[in-house]
């Protein structure tokens, strides 16, 4: 399990886990793969605490960060942080609030203390707030890699990373979406089929994955969408890919940062559990369906708005919940791909990749015992 990007990053095994929780990205990049820590909900001087602490614990293994620029979003234009967030809090609708608390005071979750400070509602996903946060990534020497994860990253960013001496990658639903990312200079694409968690599009990947990777040839490609074994990643390479791209199996590892109560909700679920929704967000990404997602969906709902501004609505949502998981699990924020299906147990990092490996080397011998004279 060996191609040109592992070669170029300097790992093992072609395997990419994107996660939000800084131990999970150490301990995979320490057993060959690649770790990409999300630098979303990261304001710039804590985003520097968590990759000074993963290049502290990672050794000599590199790593990446993935931000996100989407390629259209409320407010464009303006590089202000303080500017921009001004202009989109007064633009949100009071009756969208409204409707999100009587949500939450309908299932029983309580208000954040007083005295706890109230979190960001816009967080990273615009160009203003997402700048500081390269910023800090590209004052690492262990990050080789920078990843956009919705729409092509603007042409200065680009640049910037390049002239960097690292990679630069983008996130992509359709070979449309692919060519752009090509036609701008990204490094690789990441092809994320519609099984995939968070924010994704509505191609299946064993659809999309081809497509992609012959679209943009030679440009090397991910693959992404529900990925979770080594089988999986084994027709992903067959198809052309030069690695995968993972992220909801890294939810329930040990090393991750979720409550039991989290942990619970993915153990239980199955398959058919998730749905594309736009509640939280305001784009269209694949969550645990539950009362929240539900109410957004109802006829009392005001209808979700774009990005940012739907998060703006529920960023107070999305704190309670972790604040209070008892009392929020029935309308938490809990992106996840169908692969959450077989999410069903608690294990350190390390042995996800190990099997993953294993099974892929499995398949490819049973492949070749179906080859005449093997």
């Amino acid at each position: 399990m060996h191609t040109e990007l592992c070669d170029r990053l300097g790992i093992e095994f072609p395997i990419f886990a994107f996660s939000h929780c800084r131990d999970v990205v150490a301990a995979v990049s320490k057993a060959g793969g690649f770790g990409v820590l999300g630098a979303l909900g990261f304001p710039p001087g804590r985003l520097e605490v968590e990759l000074k602490w993963i290049d502290e614990h990672i050794g000599d293994k590199p790593y990446g960060v993935d931000i996100v620029i989407p390629n259209k979003y409320e407010g464009m234009g303006e590089l202000d942080p303080g500017k921009i967030e001004q202009q989109l809090l007064a633009a949100v609708p009071a009756r969208h609030r409204a409707f999100a608390d009587e949500i939450l005071a309908r299932h029983g979750v309580p208000k954040l203390p007083a005295d706890e400070k109230p979190p960001s509602q816009l967080l990273g996903w615009t160009k203003a707030t997402a700048t500081p946060q390269l910023d800090a990534a590209l004052r690492h020497d262990k990050v080789k890699l920078i990843a956009n994860a919705l729409g092509t990253p603007p042409e200065d960013i680009i640049a910037r990373i390049g002239d960097s001496g690292r990679m630069v990658g983008a996130l992509c639903g359709s070979a449309k979406h692919a060519l752009a990312h090509k036609k701008a200079g990204v490094d690789f694409i990441i092809a994320q089929g519609h099984e995939g968690g968070g924010h994704t599009g509505e191609i299946g990947s064993i659809v999309l994955w081809p497509e992609v990777i012959d679209a943009v040839a030679p440009t090397p490609v991910l693959a992404a969408g529900g990925i979770g074994t080594g089988r999986q990643i084994a027709a992903a390479l067959a198809m052309g890919a030069q690695g995968v791209w993972t992220g909801s199996i890294w939810l329930t590892v040990m090393e991750a940062q979720a409550s039991p109560v989290e942990r619970e909700l993915y153990f239980r679920a199955t398959s058919r559990d998730t749905v594309r929704s736009r509640a939280f967000t305001g784009k269209p990404a694949r969550m645990l369906r539950n009362a929240w997602t539900d109410a957004w969906e109802s006829a009392e709902s005001p209808g979700p708005l774009g990005m940012p501004l739907q998060f703006m609505v529920t960023a107070d949502a999305v704190a309670r919940g972790h604040r209070y998981p008892d009392k929020a699990k029935d309308v938490m924020f809990a992106p996840v791909g169908q692969i959450v299906g077989r999410m069903n147990e608690q294990r350190p990092a390390r042995d996800v990749i190990y099997e993953m490996v294993q099974e892929y080397l499995d398949t490819i011998e049973r492949l070749q015992k179906l080859t005449p004279g093997a």
